[in-house]
């Protein structure tokens, strides 16, 4: 069998979210989200959170929850700000714009927005005489990690929630991989900081250690009127919501969330050790997303045994490729790893 680091969900879920699931399996509950472990849960983040009123719903996956938060925020004439390599601009085939917002690209720098360039692009757009006739920007999207495993500092999201504020924009930041990036040694904030620093953001439960599910977070009860509504009409509403509720309920007791975000990014780290052991290059990343540059033969020579998913070209003999770590990652993948890169020198 190949050893895979082709993501981070590959597994099924943590052993301690299938006993929680196990032991809860035979008692009846409420439906739709109305269960004592979905309520459990919600206690739970909103302590960890240090957000007493925060509105919290559980959706079945990153993509229901972004198409979800999406439209609930924006009025109809309304879009969303991202960059370029935004997930919802690259790879959600579409599904923003399927529910009638245009997603707005600006530059992307490393994966991340340049709150300057934001200030910027707003005074320009505001100080055109047609702007009636434009899709008028009512949320800027943003990812902790982004999609190139890089970290925001406190420094630019406050500057780019300041400048969201002073123009009356919504901050919304995907958490599809919030533990990981919390648990990187670049980040220089903790959960309840973050929670003070948006409007809303969801904290990602499938890419860390569930079996799948999202749980949205708007801070200061702060979520659209009829939201419950808005999530049904997105297909994002389980009927046995309490599949999200009890693994959410056990990722936020005893720290769990947390500490499969450090395991993996522990992981990470000696696997970014191999490939610079070895003289293959890497891009810069303190998240368990690592991405390196291999040659056409030192891919197809890895690839009998090592799974890993192709990024992008670099030129006519280098690829981009992502390794990816998780919950599920052992010492004995990174093991397998080595031997493979050992054959290939």
């Amino acid at each position: 069998m190949k050893t895979s680091f082709e993501s981070d969900y590959n597994n099924g879920a943590h052993p301690e979210v299938i006993c929680h699931l196990l032991e809860t399996n035979g008692k009846q509950s409420q439906s739709y989200g109305f269960d004592e472990w979905s309520e459990q849960a919600r206690q739970k983040i909103r302590t960890a959170c240090q957000c007493p009123e925060a509105d919290i719903f559980f959706l079945v996956g990153g993509t229901q929850a972004n198409t979800t938060v999406i439209d609930g925020m924006l009025a109809s004439y309304e879009g969303v700000i991202a960059t370029r390599t935004g997930h919802i601009n690259v790879h959600e085939s579409g599904a923003v714009e399927a529910f009638g917002h245009k997603v707005i690209p600006l530059p992307s720098h490393s994966g991340k927005l340049d709150g300057k360039e934001l200030e910027a692009w707003l005074q320009a757009f505001h100080a055109d005489p047609t702007l009636e006739h434009m899709v008028i920007p009512g949320l800027v999207y943003i990812t902790f990690p982004t999609e190139l495993g890089t970290v925001y500092t406190s420094e630019e999201i406050a500057y780019i929630y300041n400048v969201c504020q002073r123009y009356e924009l919504c901050l919304f930041i995907d958490g599809a991989r919030l533990g990981y990036g919390l648990a990187s040694a670049e980040c220089d904030f903790d959960l309840p900081w973050l929670a003070r620093h948006c409007d809303v953001f969801y904290i990602g439960g499938t890419k860390v250690g569930a079996l799948c599910g999202e749980a949205v977070v708007f801070p200061r009860g702060n979520a659209p009127r009829h939201f419950m509504n808005i999530v049904k009409r997105h297909g994002a509403l389980l009927a046995k919501s309490r599949l999200a509720g009890v693994q959410f309920d056990a990722l936020f007791t005893d720290n769990l969330y947390l500490n499969i975000a450090k395991h993996a990014i522990d992981m990470a780290m000696k696997l970014r050790k191999l490939f610079s052991e070895a003289g293959i290059p890497l891009r810069d990343s303190s998240t368990n997303q690592q991405f390196v540059e291999l040659t056409d033969a030192q891919m197809q020579a890895l690839l009998p045994g090592v799974l890993f998913e192709t990024w992008e070209p670099l030129d006519d003999n280098r690829t981009l490729c992502r390794f990816v770590t998780s919950w599920a990652t052992t010492e004995r993948d990174l093991k397998a790893l080595k031997e493979a890169l050992e054959a290939i020198r």
